[in-house]
């Protein structure tokens, strides 16, 4: 039985309406700013359109992280352009972390009309209507509070199966390489009771898994304004949401390893249904470039980590975000990196050269003074040590047997479906007549760096039903 305050997620899909095509670029926060963008828009009487050429109303939601997401966003703007010539009536709005850090550049471009930071969608409605104008419009303020907690995101996703909640906005940490405080603002936790109401409500809308989401999810911190002695950590809240039900699945990113704390694992372990899988960015296995970095830890506390998460859950896979080439990095600090690599064995890693980005503390600090050439054949040793390790890590799972949540058809085929084991390891099996959105178990028998492939075990998925039951 549904409850009063139930809300369909799924667009509301109406061709009678203003029809607005949205294209997201960048992070997972990206994908749930740009649920709740639709969101807003829906209330103010607009439809999702998938198709740019039936659009009335263009918006691109932005990445800052680094120069090529952004030149590529750039060159968007020329086919907008084009677009805009066909139809006169289509405006275009340019919203997020570039809207934020470039946006007198992006007002004065021929094809925008509207720029909008990420916390300025709830006044969409009010800059698309004064268009009417003639002017272009803006809106680039950053909040000090939560901005979105009552809205429930309208999911744009095709699987219904996993969706992403967001739990805080902004980051405190200002890591020397990074625009995400500048164009995010400070750190600020939702309350918890909304996150709570908002995974309810995928649950009862058939959603089975959610990924809680924060630059930082380990600081999150909800004080009561009412009651500055009541607050809900991290922890707490994951424990808050797994209790909703053990047949939806709770995964949670990022995590800062100067924040994660003992609690957090001893939660994980207490509850099933929390994944087992852990992104744990690290950048580099240099002390000289983590201290440069601004990253607050050191390489041995990394590693100290590493170990208390591999004591209270065993079978956590970890995974990590890495940059190659950063200010000043000598051949001694690459290599520092190469042996953690080697010790963690890591069963996936977000590999990248340093870009730098403008007004940062390393822009305006350090010398950018490692050659492109030397970057890359870093980066290149880096992303060849790690694919050897993540074929390794997976052919231990050979033989192996996981819950595997289906998430919808494999890339390769239609007879084929794909899911993820609690680990987070994608895993590509035949059909047997099963759907998105099931659970079935699944024997590995083969393995790429990046994909189990197995087989669905009927028999022993209708005992572990029953036995959950």
């Amino acid at each position: 039985m549904r409850d009063n305050n139930y809300h369909s997620v799924k667009p509301l899909l109406d061709n009678k309406r203003p029809q607005v095509y949205i294209e997201t670029y960048g992070c997972q926060m990206n994908v749930n700013d740009s649920e709740v963008v639709l969101s807003i828009l829906q209330k103010a009487g607009y439809s999702l359109c998938p198709n740019i050429e039936d659009a009335n109303l263009i918006l691109v939601n932005t990445c800052s992280i680094r120069d090529n997401a952004e030149q590529r966003i750039l060159g968007r703007l020329d086919v907008f352009r084009l677009e805009k010539k066909k139809r006169t009536n289509v405006k275009v709005g340019i919203l997020g972390c570039m809207a934020e850090r470039l946006k007198d550049e992006l007002l004065s471009n021929p094809a925008v009309d509207i720029v909008a930071g990420p916390d300025s969608y709830r006044d969409l409605p009010r800059l698309i209507a004064s268009l009417s104008s003639g002017e272009k419009q803006i809106n680039t303020i950053l909040s000090q509070e939560e901005t979105y907690a009552d809205i429930s995101p309208v999911r744009m996703d095709q699987n219904g199966v996993s969706a992403y909640i967001s739990i805080m906005r902004g980051c405190n940490n200002v890591c020397s390489y990074c625009v995400v405080p500048y164009v995010r603002g400070a750190e600020r936790s939702r309350d918890p009771k909304s996150i709570i109401h908002e995974a309810k409500e995928l649950f009862k809308n058939g959603y089975k898994e959610i990924n809680l989401l924060g630059q930082n999810v380990d600081s999150y911190l909800w004080v009561d304004p009412s009651n500055p002695t009541k607050k809900v950590n991290f922890a707490q809240l994951l424990e808050l949401v797994a209790l909703i039900s053990p047949k939806m699945r709770v995964r949670f990113s990022t995590s800062h390893p100067k924040d994660m704390g003992n609690g957090v694992l001893y939660t994980m372990a207490m509850y099933p249904n929390i994944c087992n899988h852990i992104h744990l960015p690290v950048q580099s296995g240099s002390n000289a470039m983590l201290e440069k970095m601004n990253r607050k830890y050191t390489r041995e506390g990394y590693l100290e980590r590493v170990a208390k998460i591999h004591e209270i859950l065993p079978d956590c896979s970890i995974t990590t975000d890495v940059i190659a080439g950063f200010c000043s990095e000598t051949d001694r600090d690459h290599q520092d990196t190469i042996s953690l690599f080697k010790e963690v064995r890591f069963d996936n890693a977000f590999m990248f050269q340093y870009s730098e980005r403008p007004n940062t503390k390393a822009a305006r600090k350090f010398k950018d003074d490692i050659p492109p050439e030397v970057k890359t054949a870093r980066l290149n040793e880096i992303i060849a040590l790690q694919n050897a390790i993540s074929l390794e890590n997976n052919q231990k799972t050979i033989g192996q047997k996981y819950e595997v949540l289906i998430e919808g058809a494999s890339k390769r085929s239609d007879e084929e479906l794909m899911g993820r084991i609690p680990q987070n390891k994608a895993c590509v099996f035949p059909a047997k007549g099963h759907k998105a959105g099931e659970y079935v178990t699944v024997r590995i028998n083969s393995c790429t760096s990046a994909t189990l492939i197995g087989e669905i075990i009927e028999e022993e998925h209708k005992s572990l039903l029953d036995k959950i039951l």
